[in-house]
């Protein structure tokens, strides 16, 4: 087995997780973060350090090839997938591959038989980033955009879902307000683990 491994950082939206990631890119060159294909249009000054920006044909193409660990349709119809070819590489030269995923990307990577049960190919971790609490969660849920009750309501049931995830993850960290050194520090010490 590939001394590297596949870390996959999961938690509920508003928790955290991109500025924990933005944190970790800056201070840990050794470690590799992979680029998600896309079908969304490039944003304006986007490079092509986060995304591999491809049409919905080769999308289908890749998913079609088995060249995805996972994929999603996410709101607003765009396609984004998990490729492996930026994942097992690395691995396999013995780097730790961070990688941000919703419950169901998470699903599917578990459960991907590169990375599932005994006769694993590759080392899986897991880090379920936790809220202070269900109150700050959805105060940084609700102070990124306002919202309609329905769709407040909708985001709390979602809430609820992912973080019943948690319990599934090799490991929780909890993301108190004001603790960001330390919440990344722990996150560093799993990950070199």
């Amino acid at each position: 087995m590939a001394t590297g491994k596949l870390a996959l950082i999961i938690g509920p939206s508003g928790v955290g997780k991109s500025v924990i990631l933005k944190k970790l890119r800056e201070s840990h060159p050794e470690f590799h973060f992979p680029r998600s294909a896309t079908t969304r249009p490039r944003r304006p000054k986007e490079g092509d350090e986060l995304y591999r920006f491809v049409t919905n044909e080769e999308f289908a193409r890749l998913k079609k090839e088995k060249k995805l660990l996972e994929s999603a349709v996410v709101h607003g119809g765009a396609s984004y997938g998990t490729l492996i070819d930026e994942i097992v590489p690395p691995i396999e030269q013995g780097k730790i591959v961070v990688r941000e995923v919703d419950v169901q990307g998470f699903e599917s990577i578990r459960k991907h038989p590169l990375f599932s049960g005994s006769s694993a190919t590759y080392r899986l971790q897991s880090i379920f980033i936790l809220p202070e609490n269900k109150e700050q969660l959805l105060a940084h849920i609700t102070k990124r955009a306002p919202m309609e009750k329905d769709e407040l309501t909708r985001r709390i049931q979602s809430m609820e879902r992912e973080l019943a995830y948690a319990e599934l993850c090799d490991a929780t960290v909890r993301n108190r307000e004001g603790k960001l050194t330390e919440t990344i520090r722990e996150v560093e010490e799993l990950l070199k683990n």
